[in-house]
């Protein structure tokens, strides 16, 4: 008699691992700068969406993260592989970079890193990768990593892999400033401070710090800015006392300089050439409200809204007139009535900024410098034409390249007969043969450079 044998029961494939937003918003957010779209233009369609709060830290600190120790990880992975990664598996690099980063600098548990970025590549679907190939050498990648950290962090030298650049840029640091590349080179991979510029109009800095403090927000007075303080820690800046009410904005403590050193008597016209986002004409309209008035030029059209957006916060849209147009055009732009002073914030490298936009690292070539310079010697004199006799041109950079600022002045003053130089005597930053350079990370602020040029009465 036949046995009644119960059929076998089907094995249950396992569930798929669930793969953090974080990372899979991170790695789309990777793909489109290294195909050349800048981080300010990617992130409020990939980490700015998602919705948790630490969700998106951990995707900013890894995407940051990743493009400030770009050249460092990179180096890691070509010692780990046999053979390099092909161009087409782009985002499986990517991947073990983020993966390398965070097992370096955050406090995620191993496990938890490696078992995610393996689903990362091995899962199909939206900012996936699926290829399943891929997550064994993942794995054993980062395995071998965990093991032999100390081992590979010791065999990095001296250039390109301990500074985390690429070669273009720390040679051309080097060059310019043989006495402070090293330092300059370590503040870029630092994490930028958060500093906030003190509305005059409404409060003094003691008592917006107070204000804070009242809060639960610790700041600190900076030396050498008067309306500047600094967080101890980041925060929403919709948070912040006062903010929709324009008591406060987020502003570069070396930005807030620019005001301080264009000294504006009243009834002074005011010209602000490529003005975008706004944070210097705010703060030129907080510091000196007896502007008679204040026009803002602008190229880019589609920056204009942020400047206006800005100025309505602060209640001061009714003292400035914004145009969009080329500076170089001054038909557009210039009725024929001269102005007291002109700020030029000059379009750059932004060389000395790259501490706050990492992304610069990766998307900046060396060819972008001479057409760079060019168009600022453009600016320059489309912009004297409209300055007054006795008046006073501040030119700024957030570079630290001398081809873009101290050369460039050169350049003008030799070729330029009613100028002269108003030197700026103060204890920041560092006097060149024109001009001043702040340098990255000084003072905790970002670099810039400032020279102010005085016409001929």
């Amino acid at each position: 008699m036949e046995k009644n044998i119960p059929p076998k029961k089907k094995k249950s494939r396992p569930s798929k691992a669930k793969v953090s937003a974080a990372r899979s918003a991170s790695l789309k957010a990777l793909k489109q700068v290294f195909n050349g779209q800048s981080l300010s233009a990617v992130q409020p369609h990939t980490t700015d969406l998602l919705e948790d709060a630490r969700d998106r830290g951990l995707a900013n600190e890894i995407v940051n993260g990743v493009l400030r120790w770009r050249w460092q990880l990179e180096f890691f992975v070509l010692q780990l592989l046999k053979k390099p990664l092909k161009q087409k598996d782009l985002d499986v690099q990517l991947v073990l970079l983020m993966a390398l980063y965070e097992l370096q600098q955050c406090r995620t548990p191993d496990y938890a890193v490696i078992n995610e970025s393996v689903e990362l590549v091995r899962q199909p679907g939206k900012n996936m990768v699926g290829k399943k190939w891929a997550a064994g050498l993942v794995n054993g990648v980062l395995r071998n990593f965990t093991r032999e950290q100390e081992k590979l962090s010791a065999s990095i030298k001296d250039g390109v892999v301990r500074y985390s650049h690429p070669p273009w840029l720390l040679e051309k640091i080097k060059a310019d400033w043989p006495q402070n590349w090293q330092q300059i080179l370590d503040a870029n991979n630092q994490h930028p401070a958060f500093w906030l510029r003190v509305n005059h109009l409404q409060s003094s800095t003691s008592q917006y710090q107070q204000r804070l403090e009242e809060d639960g927000l610790e700041s600190e007075v900076a030396a050498f800015a008067d309306a500047a303080l600094k967080l101890a820690h980041g925060v929403d800046v919709r948070t912040l006392p006062g903010f929709a009410e324009g008591a406060v904005s987020v502003q570069d403590a070396g930005a807030q300089l620019v005001a301080e050193l264009l000294d504006v008597p009243a009834g002074s016209r005011v010209l602000d050439l490529c003005a975008a986002p706004g944070g210097k004409t705010c703060h030129l309209l907080e510091r000196y409200p007896d502007i008679e008035q204040l026009l803002a030029v602008e190229l880019e059209e589609h920056r204009m809204p942020r400047v206006s957006e800005n100025l309505q916060r602060l209640k001061l849209e009714a003292r400035a007139e914004l145009v969009v147009a080329d500076v170089r055009d001054s038909e557009r732009w210039f009725s024929g009535e001269k102005f007291d002073r002109i700020l030029i914030d000059a379009p750059c490298s932004a060389s000395g900024v790259i501490r706050r936009h990492p992304d610069i690292k990766t998307l900046r070539r060396e060819s972008d410098i001479a057409p760079l310079v060019k168009l600022q010697s453009e600016i320059l004199s489309a912009a004297w034409q409209a300055l007054a006799a006795g008046g006073e041109l501040l030119y700024v950079t957030c570079s630290v390249f001398r081809d873009e600022n101290q050369n460039q002045m050169q350049a003008f003053l030799s070729r330029t007969a009613d100028v002269t130089e108003i030197k700026i005597n103060t204890d920041w930053g560092e006097a060149c043969e024109h001009g001043r350079q702040l340098f990255p990370g000084e003072q905790d602020a970002d670099g810039f450079y400032y020279c102010l040029l005085k016409k001929s009465a």
